[in-house]
């Protein structure tokens, strides 16, 4: 294992730890903002673990699942900011 694999565990590892936080916040967050937030955040983790496991395994079919996501992430984030708009 070279250097690069290792910093890619790793990197993996900090993504898990960061997408447990991110829940946590997504859990007791004070207000909807604060927890549309932390759902975007969330994504953005999730597209970097499939982006960094892909890299791992050489599989660029991951790579495509990452940008269709990536781009329901940002509508989803968009549709929520509207949402809130118009709430108040």
């Amino acid at each position: 294992m070279n250097i690069f694999a290792f910093s890619l565990y790793v990197a993996i590892w900090g993504l898990s730890l960061s997408s447990i936080l991110i829940a946590i916040r997504f859990i007791k967050g004070p207000t909807l903002p604060d927890r549309i937030l932390a759902l975007d955040l969330m994504s953005a983790n999730l597209i970097g673990i499939i982006i960094t496991y892909a890299t791992i395994n050489q599989n660029t079919i991951l790579m495509d699942v990452a940008i269709i996501l990536s781009l329901i992430a940002f509508l989803g984030t968009m549709s929520f900011a509207y949402y809130l708009i118009h709430k108040i």
